[in-house]
């Protein structure tokens, strides 16, 4: 049997948050010492095998000790309780700008960082070449890094961690960072590399990339484990619970109008009818709108708007301009907005509804964020950005054509 290239078992880690900061030294002495702290266990009790050949995915909230845990499994912090054990050659890319001297130009940063993860001179010339190909960024190579985009600083980073030729590599959201292309490159390059027998740990708070890239996942919430398991089934669980927690943990002002009509809830069903919380570019699917009428609304207009999870508005779209008004609603039922080939690139998006008078100025109800989806890679596939617009390219006409 295969030994595991990862086991942590009753893996703790504990940091000592200070009360007090900016002491003098006075002070310092006058209490012998002895400051003032309180313990914080950022992981507790974590335990599990990653098998070798695998893609393991690490996924939660901020804070939630992710990156503690890479940082454990690459020696880079030393656990209080249990135990680390990898088999095999570890190379990691943990935090932007780490193993990088931001005065040093990108190819002297290849050196650096390539003799900080064990590689010698003559291997790095060998490889120095494929580095910089993959990173994309070979006009800007002898430039000192401090002048980097922070894509730029993980591409490089990533180029050379990858080129290590490790057993395991551990990475600490890549993918957030760099832009379409160059996560399609990275797909590829776990894909080869999982299927030459080595081993992959992520950490992404893009579920689709989590979906797509991992044979499975851990769930850590507030350094406990969740779960641990086969990921489409742990990601729908733990995106389901996000989306719970949001809305029970909804602000005033997440909502307003009113109130004649409400807005229940709001699912997303695919093309069976079935309510998702993940899709896939392209994908038929049907946004549902619940509402309640308390009392009679004459000519009510129903709307959706789409946001990404930074705040970038992307979409809006009311029942009026599709020319659908009914004639009058009351008491409780729903209204279903059908898109065909859903246009958006892999992302997690919010949705908001609203219930609102014919003039489209008087609102009944208005929710913020009531549905959050996340979209995987599907058909078809662009560059870069939120939404898909297609098009057609046409072949290139010469000036000299055009003045004939």
């Amino acid at each position: 049997m295969t030994e595991p290239a990862v086991v942590v078992d009753g893996l703790s880690k504990r940091f000592r948050l200070y009360q007090e900061r900016n002491q003098s030294l006075k002070a310092t002495l006058l209490k012998r010492g002895r400051a003032q702290y309180e313990d914080f266990w950022a992981l507790q009790d974590v335990s599990f095998e990653v098998p070798e050949g695998t893609t393991f995915g690490l996924i939660g909230e901020n804070g939630s000790g992710k990156s503690t845990l890479l940082k454990c499994l690459a020696k880079i912090l030393v656990p209080d309780r249990g135990s680390v054990r990898t088999h095999g050659k570890v190379a990691a890319l943990l935090e932007l700008g780490s193993g990088f001297h931001p005065e040093l130009s990108g190819r002297e940063n290849v050196y650096l960082n390539g003799a900080i993860l064990g590689m010698s001179k003559r291997q790095l010339d060998d490889r120095f070449e494929g580095i910089v190909d993959f990173s994309g960024i070979e006009h800007f190579i002898d430039q000192p890094v401090k002048n980097y985009s922070s894509g730029m600083y993980v591409r490089l980073g990533f180029s050379v961690a990858i080129n290590v030729d490790p057993d395991i590599l551990l990475v600490d959201e890549v993918l957030a960072v760099g832009d379409a292309a160059f996560q399609r490159k990275c797909e590829e390059r776990f894909a080869d590399f999982r299927a030459s027998g080595r081993t992959v740990v992520l950490v992404s708070h893009a579920m689709s990339s989590m979906r797509s890239l991992c044979d499975s996942v851990a769930w850590l919430e507030h350094g406990a484990l969740q779960g641990v398991g086969e990921t489409s089934a742990l990601v729908d669980e733990y995106v389901d619970e996000a989306l719970e927690e949001r809305v029970v943990q909804q602000q005033p002002g997440t909502r307003r109008g009113s109130g004649e009509a409400l807005v229940e809830r709001a699912e997303l069903l695919d093309a069976t009818g079935r309510p998702r919380t993940s899709v896939r570019t392209g994908d038929n699917v049907v946004l549902r709108l619940h509402y309640d009428a308390k009392v009679r609304i004459d000519r009510p207009v129903f709307g959706w708007s789409m946001e990404t999870l930074d705040g970038t508005y992307l979409w809006a779209h009311h029942s009026r301009d599709g020319q659908m008004v009914p004639e009058a609603i009351e008491g409780r039922g729903h209204v279903d907005l059908v898109i065909d080939h859903l246009p958006l690139q892999p992302g997690v998006f919010d949705l908001s509804a609203s219930v609102v008078a014919y003039d489209c100025v008087h609102e009944y109800d208005h929710r913020k964020r009531v549905l959050r989806f996340d979209v995987n890679f599907g058909v078809p596939r662009e560059s870069g950005g939120h939404v898909i617009l297609g098009g057609q390219w046409q072949q290139p006409v010469a000036a000299e054509e055009v003045r004939r």
